[in-house]
């Protein structure tokens, strides 16, 4: 089984029907698959070949798409790296995960003459790869499972892992989800999300129905609005953030008249965007609940006003339990289905030891209404939610706490309402009286080190930090 064969072969019906506009550049079916070929056949000049890791740091296009269906024809694993990682990060990536290789776009900030160019792209891009150095020393069971994708994310307990995907798995994902959004050749898709963060389960699953995918993540708002106002999409896959811009901005309500569906996933819905825009375009907007080990197990479907706040009845294909239930009903939010990840990678656990008799522990706290609808309550752990995009405390305050003028520090998520959440810290300083902190210094220190979405957005100076009796911090 291999997920970028299996597009091959079901796309071969729609070989005329546009599959990709980007920018200017309108790409049919017949071209993309072409592109697909003769990419592949480069990188395997290159040496890339079954189950070598290969890393991609490329802005949202048509080429991250082609470079990804060619990876995964070679049966090689794609592993993402999230645009404007710092060197750190992308080091770390690359050590833990051991890969083989990385693309990455020139003028990024890997720089070297040895690196050779990608050719047969469809835009084409300057992308580069570079062949990496490294020891494979992996488990056994890693080429068994026919991997596919490894999402590389930091563990809130400090340990590196990555969500190790297979090509059956990824299918099984598309399968499920697309019982939820019933894609078919006809739609035509606005995409503004990350495609280092979401890939896997949507664009591989339009490409599988023949949709088209109109590609308007950069530029925002302008290429947005442009895209929605030429090409009348039917479907939109955004986050609470994009949905909040679209009511602040002078749109009429006709631009979403042949809108079918309007998804909003990454971080929880606000009940008053969800408000303000069915008020603003008499269309609701359609929340789904999306895990990197699961997939995509939640939409909700319903328009029922009483049900706004809630991702929906779990997919046919999904089982649901919520367990440590309190006296309101909350409890810890466990699903069973096929889809769920293969392994995490670093270190290596495979699925029977992640899983509890079949069932993953999402480590979310939730509650079902009697018509067995799910609303999320909130994150057991504490792991941050920008936008989609996950912040790591720990990862954070290793870095802060390299600063020579912090003792120790702490980093937690304030809600907000267009983002999801944001980073804070409290720091300790080594000197008491406070003249040792330059909050721009910081602050500058931290963006050398880290993305900019995982950079505090403030630092408050405290003289402590509560700890627990075996000196663990505690949160505040």
């Amino acid at each position: 089984m291999n997920i970028a064969g299996l597009i091959v072969k079901e796309a071969k019906k729609y070989s005329q029907n546009t599959a990709i506009i980007d920018g200017s550049c309108r790409i049919t079916y017949a071209r993309l698959l072409k592109s697909v070929s003769s990419v592949s056949f480069e990188l395997r000049k290159q040496g890339i070949l079954p189950f070598k890791r290969v890393a991609l740091l490329c802005e949202d296009s048509a080429d991250y798409i082609i470079i990804s269906l060619a990876v995964l024809k070679l049966n090689a694993v794609i592993v993402p790296v999230p645009c404007g990682s710092s060197k750190e990060e992308i080091s770390s990536l690359l050590n833990t995960l051991k890969v083989n290789f990385i693309i990455f776009e020139k003028d990024t900030i890997l720089k070297s003459k040895a690196d050779r160019a990608v050719t047969g792209l469809c835009i084409k891009r300057e992308l580069l790869i570079r062949k990496l150095k490294v020891r494979d020393g992996f488990p056994r069971g890693f080429s068994t499972l026919n991997p596919a994708f490894v999402r590389f994310s930091s563990g809130t307990t400090g340990k590196n892992k990555g969500v190790l995907l297979s090509h059956e798995t990824i299918k099984e994902r598309t399968d499920a989800a697309d019982k939820g959004l019933k894609i078919s050749s006809q739609d035509k898709i606005i995409w503004v999300l990350s495609m280092s963060f979401h890939f896997v389960v949507t664009i591989l699953l339009f490409l599988r129905r023949g949709a088209a995918i109109i590609i308007s993540s950069r530029k925002f708002p302008d290429e947005l609005l442009n895209s929605l106002k030429k090409y009348k999409p039917t479907l939109i896959y955004a986050s609470p953030l994009h949905y909040h811009m679209l009511v602040k901005l002078n749109i009429p309500k006709a631009t979403f008249s042949q809108m079918r569906l309007a998804v909003s996933t990454a971080v929880k819905l606000p009940l008053n965007t969800a408000e303000q825009f069915f008020r603003k375009f008499g269309f609701g907007l359609t929340e789904a609940y999306g895990i990197i080990e699961v997939g995509l197990p939640f939409i909700n479907l319903s328009q029922d006003k009483a049900k706004r706040g809630s991702v929906g009845r779990a997919l046919n294909g999904y089982n649901l339990r919520i367990i440590n239930k309190d006296k309101q009903g909350v409890g810890k939010i466990c699903i069973k289905g096929k889809g769920i990840l293969d392994a995490y990678l670093s270190p290596w656990c495979s699925r029977s030891k992640i899983l509890n008799r079949g069932w993953f522990d999402t480590q979310d706290l939730g509650r079902l209404d009697k018509d067995g609808f799910l609303f999320i309550a909130g994150r057991e752990k504490n792991v941050i939610n920008f936008s989609g995009m996950k912040i790591f405390p720990f990862e954070v305050e290793s870095v802060l706490n390299r600063n020579p003028a912090i003792k120790e520090s702490f980093v937690y998520g304030v809600a907000h309402s267009e983002y999801g959440q944001v980073p804070m810290a409290k720091v300790v300083l080594k000197r008491k009286n406070g003249k040792g902190l330059n909050p721009e210094a910081l602050r500058r220190f931290c963006y050398q080190r880290l993305a900019s979405y995982k950079v505090p957005k403030d630092f408050e100076v405290v003289g402590a930090l509560p700890k627990t009796l075996s000196g663990k911090i505690k949160a505040f």
